[in-house]
């Protein structure tokens, strides 16, 4: 895999075990326990990420962080989101200021 794409790659992974064994596939067994079990890890994983950044090395930071990742793709094909999804809205958000991008949304 190359490290541009691999989050998609990843995705693509984690898309087709949907459905697999939940004996046999970690990920198979999330999507089996539901979305409350996939976000709660996708919580679980993010509070590591902030732990490992306030006591923990960089090296620590990357791999809580890779976790998260994994979790988050779990998220998304359980919700159908594609990776696609969010590079589009990342895509129209480029070049707005942060602060006008916040104050923008509908959904307040």
């Amino acid at each position: 895999m190359t490290n541009k794409h691999i989050l998609d790659q990843l995705y693509t992974v984690v898309a087709a075990r949907k459905g697999a064994d939940p004996e046999t596939s970690y990920t198979a067994r999330l999507f089996a326990k539901g979305t409350a079990k996939i976000a709660q890890k996708v919580g679980e994983e993010g509070v590591e990420t902030v732990i490992a950044a306030l006591a923990e090395t960089p090296e620590k930071v990357a791999s809580e962080s890779a976790d998260l990742l994994y979790h988050l793709t779990v998220l998304w094909a359980n919700q159908g989101i594609k990776p696609e999804d969010v590079w589009n809205i990342l895509a129209e958000r480029q070049g707005i200021s942060g602060i006008a991008e916040k104050a923008s949304r509908t959904d307040k």
